[in-house]
């Protein structure tokens, strides 16, 4: 049974007072609310915002999203619980909260398990996408696409990681996750688990010997003036998801729930433009200010290593169908 937290349970109650004005499958007299975690101008706030205006040009204006970006509807944790309920109608949220719920989204979250980004997007928009996105369905969500979220390289502030010998002994900041524990720890590293804002000065104080992130938040976050050595493991390609609450996706018509579609397949192009401009962007900036960027990386050395990862995590028959049909895919689409 969900459990709300309190600053959800708040939230819910006025969410659910707004909520209550919504009329079946007419004209919806307020704009649904969307959720994001990020900041006014990421991509996936900016997608937000097309999506909204295109949902409204498909629906002549009957079906209208406020967007609200900077956790100003709560964190992740929160606006998904407030989605299961119908507090809000929409949410972009990284996988890694749904993991629990839904162990189909796992799989993207594995190691080494995409060649490409090529290789995540082609997965992520064919069979193997629609069957994560599926999956949702069981916990009171609908789910409607992905987003990217890069590529995730190990960062040093002293040493290329170029084979798995080279992790030995160091420390590598993780978010709290099972899953990125055992992936550095099978890498050779020592992983450390450690809120994002202590990052920066954990390794200025030596307590780390570095982390990992995509570039735009390796350039953003400043990392790179403390850790200039950026080797390109490209370990992660987990993608973000957009979902709808099921509670709201059941007051719209056939018609606008194919709008709703619509808009979300729209969205996703207009994203991974976005975002594939600012990791250019956030690449050049670093290097211009002299990060060492290591590109001669064994990646088939660190991925041999995974094979206990993946049977862990993607631990029945299912889950481990899906890896397959994920690792045999033909095509990059590079």
């Amino acid at each position: 049974m969900l459990r709300l937290s309190r600053r959800s349970a708040l939230l819910t109650a006025g969410a659910f007072g707004a909520a209550a004005v919504v009329g079946g499958c007419g004209t919806f007299p307020r704009p649904l609310m969307a959720a994001d975690s990020q900041p006014e101008n990421y991509p996936t706030v900016q997608a937000l915002r097309f999506f909204g205006t295109e949902l409204a040009r498909l629906t002549d204006g009957r079906v209208r999203v406020d967007v609200y970006p900077s956790e100003q509807l709560g964190g992740q944790s929160d606006t998904l619980e407030l989605a299961q309920l119908g507090g809000v109608d929409f949410i972009r949220i990284n996988s890694a909260p749904l993991n629990v719920l839904v162990p189909e989204t796992l799989v993207p979250s594995l190691p080494f398990l995409f060649r490409s980004i090529g290789h995540m997007r082609a997965a992520m928009d064919g069979a193997a996408g629609r069957r994560i996105l599926g999956g949702l369905s069981r916990h009171g969500l609908i789910g409607l696409a992905f987003y990217d979220s890069g590529a995730r390289s190990i960062y040093t502030v002293d040493r290329p990681v170029r084979e798995p010998a080279d992790m030995a002994g160091l420390k590598i900041r993780v978010q709290t996750s099972d899953l990125f524990v055992s992936m550095i720890e099978a890498m050779g590293g020592n992983a450390t688990p450690m809120a994002y804002g202590e990052v920066y000065q954990g390794m200025v104080q030596g307590v780390i010997d570095g982390a990992e992130n995509n570039f735009p938040s390796y350039e953003s976050s400043r990392h790179f003036e403390v850790a200039p050595v950026y080797s390109l493991t490209r370990h992660v390609m987990a993608p973000e998801i957009l979902a709808m609450s099921k509670r709201s996706w059941d007051k719209l018509s056939t018609s606008d729930r194919d709008a709703v579609r619509a808009a979300a397949d729209a969205s996703v192009p207009f994203m991974r433009e976005i975002w594939d401009r600012q990791v250019i962007e956030a690449r050049d900036l670093v290097g211009k200010a002299g990060v060492q960027i290591v590109d001669n990386v064994d990646r088939a050395a660190f991925s041999r290593l995974m094979q206990p990862i993946w049977r862990q995590y993607a631990a029945t028959p299912d889950l481990q169908q899906l890896v397959e049909d994920i690792r045999n895919m033909e095509s990059d689409n590079d």
